[in-house]
């Protein structure tokens, strides 16, 4: 599907709104000044915590997607990744070669890079608990009460500031009675998920409440070098929580979660053939003939997990204190072959270790005329990585050791002027420091080095080795936040906003002092912060007695000193060949980012309702400085975003019983649509994506009394390859095999889904 066509859906969607409004304000009812819509056939309201506190997604002056538990289900959403589908301007997809590492951009900004040192553009939080780095933010949608998208920077109601934007899983309460829910879902590629959640009460004030899941799949290709399964799907996740009311002013909860990916490697399809012996490119882009299966003698593995304390004191009627206190840990043996052939000729093996911990204290005021929040926010982390790069007869070791200390203080204030108008005013001061250390060694033969498995190995040089955190630098930054938010009449909100967001700077991991000819004082100096100021203009209507939803935003974004993580060709033993690489990351450039979001949700009639989204965004760099310091802004695009998303949906519901239950049938299908997306800063026409679109459908029956739902879902019934993400070597020398590599999404999936509350 064209974008065009899609672009008149939708508009005729919003045309249909206005229409069916006009309508109602010209055929009141008797008795009545105008008609009103049957509370039946209104749209569920939707609330967030967007600002900290519960309000209508409607009301809030903020461009943010809320998808409740029940769409979810009813759509067959198996993970967080196909959330974007449905939202403006958003990508979520796996990141290179992983099942559970997360690549996010919104609105042009992100970070597709997970090794020590780079600190996502967008902040991925779990019950108001952010987490520091990407791997195994993959997460299977269970247990939650919605997942929250916020488009721009937040930092002045948020624990750490965010520059891009934020993803929330919010999960749900325990409830005051026993509980016990069984979901299973069964698809093709053997697919296999069985999620069991029960909680109950021990007493008045106390409950208890666990989840247990396990997502099961085999590959959609195979690896021809050993038989195993390609893209196949092994994870087994569980989450405890405790909640207690010891007083009817104080809640307290413990939780608790784990997952453990035991998936096999996913290898890329390689796009070019092998250069010494002509295999020619594999048919299926799905199979692979990587050699490379283990780190350190163990299998991929992906495990993390953490627990936390959350305190909420309600002081009086207007003030409430919260306590968030949270420690995570993961750990990940990856793999990684970059020239996915049957010979060590480009692997490189890759250990991961992320920990971290947080605390923030937050004060919530709620009054008549006034909102506000204020808190202290302070996090812990360290970042810890080990990898060999084994190419042409050689293993480069390098180890990166990155700690985190950050604290800030925020606030954010909304003032009722008058009953129609409020504006509100925020702030936030931050602290960021590095800390790092990174040793980088060359030893003979591709066996590997000591620090990867092989005690044996003959050094052959030492090329960075900066420890005890030798890298050290701390950022300070003052972001202030601006809003006002104008009621046009009880069913139209326009908001205007100007935001900051500030991301600190840090060290590349991968430094090379003597491939890239830099000097201890310069690799000390690392990179700079990066700072979005955005500014936005919305309005958010309903029309038709809240039938006809409409959500509509422009904004301009000043992008500047943005981190562009890179690497070079460099040539280690003076052959003239270049026979390795070396991380190199630059506060390189300058941008503009501008863009229009629409969305609309409408019910026609009882039976009948369609939502649609739009987004459009023009990202251009205007400054991009390269090698010899000369600007090539003009030949530099914004990777992992496409100029235009939109997504239409139908869906239709009608009363039917089954097994002698009352209870509803619900049909609805859905086309998502991206245009041309870069993998990189660069074109590389051979690994980019051209533009496509991705046909959904569902069909759900749901019970009267909502204890029982079976479920029918196809995702990308159209069956379309596109490619999500990629590694480019095109320069090495042939001996070498030089590589570009591709991953892609998954194709056409059908699952049955029962689920069934005791």
């Amino acid at each position: 599907m064209k974008l065009k066509t899609m672009s008149v859906a939708i508009a005729a969607l919003f045309a249909a709104a206005g229409s069916i409004s006009v309508s109602a304000q010209q055929a009141p009812a008797a008795g009545s000044t105008a008609a009103k819509a049957d509370d039946s056939e209104k749209l569920e309201k939707i609330t967030v915590t967007a600002r900290r506190r519960e309000e209508s997604l409607q009301d809030v002056p903020v461009s943010v997607t809320a998808f409740t538990a029940d769409t979810l289900s009813k759509n067959g959403v198996p993970d967080i990744t196909a959330v974007a589908q449905s939202v403006p301007n958003t990508t979520l997809t796996a990141s290179r070669g992983t099942n559970s590492t997360l690549t996010a951009f919104i609105r042009g900004v992100g970070q597709q890079d997970p090794v020590a040192g780079f600190e996502s553009g967008v902040g991925i939080y779990l019950d108001d608990i952010y987490l520091a780095r990407p791997q195994g933010a993959v997460a299977d949608i269970y247990d939650v009460q919605r997942v929250e998208v916020l488009r721009g920077p937040q930092g002045t109601l948020y624990g750490r500031n965010t520059i891009g934007g934020a993803v929330k899983y919010v999960t749900r309460k325990l409830g005051p009675e026993a509980d016990v829910r069984l979901k299973a879902t069964f698809g093709n590629y053997r697919q296999a998920d069985i999620v069991a959640t029960g909680s109950a009460p021990l007493s008045d004030g106390v409950r208890v409440g666990g989840t247990i899941a396990r997502f099961g799949r085999d590959g959609f290709g195979t690896n021809l070098a050993n038989g195993d399964q390609n893209y196949n799907k092994d994870i087994l996740a569980g989450r405890l929580s405790l909640e207690m009311t010891p007083t009817a002013q104080l809640f307290v909860r413990f939780a608790g979660d784990a997952t453990r990916d035991e998936s096999n490697p996913r290898h890329g399809h390689r796009l070019t053939p092998e250069a010494t012996s002509g295999a020619p490119v594999l048919s299926n882009v799905f199979d692979s003939r990587a050699n490379l299966t283990t780190v350190l003698g163990r299998k991929q593995q992906v495990s993390q997990g953490g627990g936390s304390a959350l305190f909420e004191y309600q002081i009086n009627d207007t003030l409430l204190l919260k306590s968030i206190t949270a420690k995570r840990r993961d750990t990940s043996y990856a793999p990684i072959d970059f020239d996915a052939l049957n010979k060590p000729t480009f692997d490189v093996p890759a250990l991961y270790k992320n920990k971290q911990f947080s605390q923030e204290f937050q004060l919530t005021y709620t009054g008549k005329n006034m909102q506000g929040v204020a808190g202290v926010y302070y996090i812990d982390a360290n970042a810890y990585n080990k990898f060999d790069v084994r190419l042409l007869g050689t293993s480069t070791f390098t180890e990166d050791d990155v700690d985190t200390k950050a604290w800030a203080v925020f606030a954010d204030a909304s003032f009722d002027v008058t009953d129609r108008f409020s504006f509100s005013v925020g702030g936030r001061y931050t602290e960021d420091q590095r800390k790092a250390s990174v040793l980088r060694q060359i030893y003979l033969g591709v066996a590997g080095s000591p620090g990867m498995g092989n005690p044996g190995a003959t050094l052959f040089r030492t090329d960075t080795n900066l420890t005890n955190g030798e890298l050290d630098k701390t950022d300070k930054k003052f972001t202030p936040k601006l809003s006002a938010s104008w009621k046009a009449s009880d069913t139209q909100n326009i908001y205007a906003s100007i935001a900051q967001g500030f991301k600190g700077g840090s060290f590349d991991p991968r430094l090379n002092l003597v491939g890239t000819r830099l000097t201890v004082a310069q690799a000390k100096k690392g990179f700079e912060p990066e700072v979005i100021t955005t500014v936005e203009l919305g309005l958010k209507s309903q029309f038709n007695g809240g039938r006809i939803l409409t959500n509509a935003a422009v904004f301009h974004s000043d992008y500047k000193d943005v981190q562009i993580p890179g690497s070079v060709a460099i040539d280690t033993n003076g052959d003239g060949i270049d026979d390795s690489f070396a991380g190199v990351t630059t506060n390189a450039g300058k941008a503009k980012i501008k863009g229009i979001e629409l969305e609309a949700t409408a019910r026609f009639t009882d039976n009948f309702s369609m939502s649609g989204m739009l987004g459009y965004i023009d990202a251009k760099y205007t400054k991009f400085v390269g090698a010899g310091n000369i600007d090539v802004s003009s030949q530099r695009g914004f990777q992992n975003t496409p100029k235009k998303t939109a997504n239409i949906r139908a869906t239709y519901e009608w009363p039917s019983a089954l097994m002698g239950r009352g209870g509803k049938f619900s049909l609805s299908s859905d086309v998502a649509y991206r245009s041309d997306t870069q993998q990189f800063e660069f074109a590389v026409p051979i690994l980019d994506q051209k533009a496509f679109s991705l046909w959904n459908a569902s069909l759900v029956w749901s019970s009267a009394d909502n204890k029982l739902r079976l479920g029918l879902h196809g995702k990308n019934l159209n069956d379309k390859l596109y490619k999500i993400a990629g590694y480019n070597f095109p320069t090495l020398p042939s001996v070498a095999d030089s590589s570009v590599l591709a991953f892609y999404g998954n194709p056409r999936t059908v699952s049955a889904t029962i689920e069934y509350r005791f």
